[in-house]
């Protein structure tokens, strides 16, 4: 089964060297991430346009669109190696561009309970926007220092989760990646710091709108009141850095 891995800053740099070698897409710098699924194989035309298949001459499972396109969790299985989590919710850090063509696209972060959760069907914070500096692949992370859990949901401490990231891109296909997580006590968590959870200044964030009709005045999505504030205010709690 995979690990869970906690991707620090100075990591990031000595990753962009293998973007040449794969079709990497997003990571959860913070809490973690369920394991390496940065990467792509086989073919289109071999896989009869699946985005997953089975290669016979491999034995093992093809991504030719890249793994990170399987829901739930970007082709990872659920985790044996789990993450502490704040039982009344906490920080999500996450490095969005890894892939050409994600200059833009929306947010959405999402917790499945359980050890295994049979979906993903519980948004923690509204849908953002997200705007990179380039259509290219670029550095940059954002982080949400206090992502509360649903106003429906309680958890105890030991209790299991799994924490969704999903970037839609403009053309409307997602991107996905998960940790898994068990519920502790603040105090046993990895400390939220500077170095782990912070905003790089190239990146912006917005609002999404709904409307009524082309004439209507815009109004602000709002699962509840908890969790109006958009995501880069959250995150001013510890400032932008680069």
């Amino acid at each position: 089964m995979a690990s869970q891995l906690s991707v620090p800053r100075w990591a990031y740099l000595l990753l962009l060297l293998c973007l040449g070698m794969a079709n990497a897409h997003t990571i959860i710098s913070y809490p973690g991430y369920r394991g390496n699924n940065l990467h792509t194989n086989g073919t289109i035309v071999g896989a009869d346009g699946l985005g997953a298949a089975w290669n016979k001459s491999s034995e093992s499972l093809m991504y030719p669109y890249g793994m990170q396109w399987i829901y739930p969790c970007g082709g990872m299985p659920t985790s044996t190696n789990r993450t502490k989590w704040p039982v009344k919710g906490g920080a999500v850090a996450v490095q969005p561009g890894w892939f050409p063509g994600h200059s833009s696209g929306l947010i959405y972060i999402n917790i499945g309970l359980g050890t295994t959760p049979d979906n993903m069907s519980h948004p923690v914070v509204p849908v953002f926007s997200i705007e990179g500096p380039t259509n290219n692949p670029y550095p940059g992370t954002f982080c949400l220092p206090q992502v509360p859990l649903p106003a429906n949901i309680s958890a105890e401490v030991g209790q299991n989760a799994t924490i969704q990231v999903v970037l839609a891109a403009k053309h409307g296909a997602a991107l996905y990646n998960c940790v898994d997580v068990t519920f502790a006590e603040p105090e046993d968590v990895v400390e939220v710091t500077r170095d782990n959870c912070f905003n790089s200044s190239d990146l912006k964030f917005d609002y999404v709108y709904t409307t009524g009709g082309v004439n209507a005045a815009p109004g602000f999505l709002q699962p509840n009141t908890l969790l109006t504030v958009v995501p880069i205010v959250l995150a001013a709690v510890f400032g932008s850095f680069v």
